[in-house]
């Protein structure tokens, strides 16, 4: 058991490095000599774990993914136990997609370069498909979970409505990485951005859930 744990614990501790490394210079300096260096291991123990610099990247973006989850789930638990409705959950879930602090400007970086890797890579661009997948599939459930407690009209298609949602996601993403200090209006992208996923929510989530009227109002861009 312990044997287990320590592969596990080297894994993340390769992981963790390979993270601060594209989050500081990029994908280029993310070497197996420099995560090597990184995670204070030697090339031959990082070249056991992961073969090559794709598998590195690989584990990394899944590290990511695991911890974006994590806290996407610690979000819909106190959603659930402060009786918020769905609409105002997949408000803060989707908030943590966002490159609004040091911490998800990292992940951004990580998962993007992922992404850019994926685009000559069949294998990757498989795990790239299936994660957003997975996503589309979290948001189209939460629709669908609407439509049975009130929030969303039953004519409404989950399907499309979480492929919208989450191409603005992305695209706000990109804009709050690539520019964070734009203006809109007369207030910051960082702030607008909740405002414009809010409104897209607000176009699918039209209702009040049954079980928590008079609720919809309470939820925030950020906590």
């Amino acid at each position: 058991m312990a044997r287990t744990a320590d592969h596990d614990a080297r894994r993340r501790q390769i992981a963790a490095a390979v993270h601060r490394l594209v989050t500081d210079d990029g994908l280029d300096a993310a070497t197996v000599a420099r995560v090597a260096k990184e995670a204070g291991f030697s090339v031959g123990l990082v070249q056991h774990y992961f073969p090559s610099k794709d598998a590195l990247l690989l584990h990394t973006c899944r590290q990511v993914m695991a911890d974006v989850n994590a806290r996407v789930g610690e979000r819909i638990a106190a959603g659930v136990t402060g009786r918020q409705p769905i609409a105002a959950v997949a408000l803060v879930s989707l908030d943590e997609l966002l490159p609004l602090d040091a911490r998800r400007r990292g992940e951004y970086r990580v998962t993007r370069a992922f992404r850019g890797r994926a685009l000559d890579n069949p294998d990757l661009a498989e795990v790239a498909r299936t994660t957003a997948a997975e996503l589309r599939a979290q948001v189209a459930q939460a629709v669908t979970n609407g439509k049975e407690c009130g929030e969303v009209e039953p004519d409404v298609d989950a399907e499309l409505a979480a492929t919208r949602i989450c191409a603005l996601t992305d695209g706000l993403a990109d804009q709050l990485y690539q520019d964070p200090d734009r203006r809109v209006g007369r207030r910051g992208l960082d702030t607008a951005a909740g405002a414009i996923l809010r409104a897209a929510l607000d176009e699918v989530f039209t209702g009040e859930c049954r079980q928590y009227q008079g609720r919809r109002s309470s939820g925030t861009v950020s906590p």
